[in-house]
């Protein structure tokens, strides 16, 4: 059987979480009028005919629970949720009530975050293998099956493949991303995040990607996985040369949106998380007119 065999692992991953998701930091609500707001968008992300949604920014899992409640079907994700920030066996008793509540559509996303993000941040590997530890010890153990891994390097990535469904890995390159396949193996789940611009005029879109970037580029998780897949110095000046901002980000119009998600597809991704970034002017809005575009161009 091969690894694109309608029963295969892979092919399963996709019908499971389907072949695009939304990934977003404000999906979230703190007054009744936004949870109006939110319980409506939602629903339409489920309405379009995206697989998950995945609740960006360090999320609880308290915050995910509106995303569970307003929707019927859709995978609900954390992506990622902090090791650092929350307790084990707290994460894997939530993970059960939902479980109970919503059968088969909450996963645990979680990482080890940033040095300059944790105080507590020290051995990040041992510490995510002590954190898997206290989910399958847990009072109602967080199955492997149910979770996922925000990996970048080559050792979180095999940790990913065995004690997790796969991995999530984040600010990544398609080049990355075949390497990830690569060590994940050919059936573990592989769901990379790709931003999007979505403006014809690649200027404007590299200044929109330009001010997403920058402060991802004084976290050294990323430029040294950023240095390990051939970009310089040079590259992360005035926050990302153009090389380095079209090699990660999908800017442009629908086409170019489209070539630059086969490229991740082509390398080995199962799934790809889009991260819509509005244009200035409407930076505290949802992208909900982009994501109903990029749902009728890539769906």
């Amino acid at each position: 059987m091969t690894s694109d065999s309608p029963l295969s692992p892979r092919s399963t991953h996709t019908r499971t979480y389907g072949r695009l998701g939304i990934w977003s930091g404000a999906l979230r609500s703190t007054t009744p009028e936004s949870h109006l707001e939110l319980t409506d968008a939602v629903t339409e992300l489920e309405d379009l005919g995206y697989g998950t949604i995945w609740s960006g920014s360090s999320p609880s899992p308290d915050d995910v629970a509106p995303l569970l409640e307003a929707t019927d079907h859709i995978k609900v994700a954390t992506g990622i949720l902090s090791i650092w920030q929350h307790e084990a066996e707290d994460v894997a008793a939530k993970a059960a009530a939902f479980e109970d509540r919503y059968p088969g559509r909450f996963v645990l996303g979680l990482g080890v975050s940033h040095d300059a993000l944790a105080p507590q941040y020290a051995r990040p590997y041992s510490a995510m293998t002590a954190y898997l530890d206290a989910l399958d010890s847990a009072a109602t153990p967080l199955p492997a099956s149910r979770r996922v891994l925000a990996a970048l390097g080559p050792k979180m990535l095999k940790l990913a493949s065995t004690r997790a469904a796969g991995a999530h890995p984040y600010l990544v390159t398609p080049a990355h991303t075949a390497q990830a396949r690569e060590a994940l193996g050919p059936d573990a789940f592989l769901a990379p995040e790709l931003t999007v611009v979505l403006n014809p005029d690649l200027t404007e879109a590299r200044t929109t990607a330009r001010t997403m970037l920058g402060r991802y580029l004084a976290l050294p998780n990323y430029t040294n996985n950023l240095l390990r897949l051939g970009f310089t110095d040079s590259d992360f000046s005035n926050n990302g040369s153009d090389r380095l901002l079209d090699a990660l980000f999908a800017l442009g119009d629908e086409d170019r949106i489209r070539s630059k998600a086969e490229e991740f597809y082509a390398a080995g991704a199962d799934h790809l998380a889009l991260q819509v970034l509005p244009s200035a002017d409407r930076a505290t809005t949802l992208p909900r007119s982009e994501w109903r575009a990029l749902a009728k161009a890539l769906l």
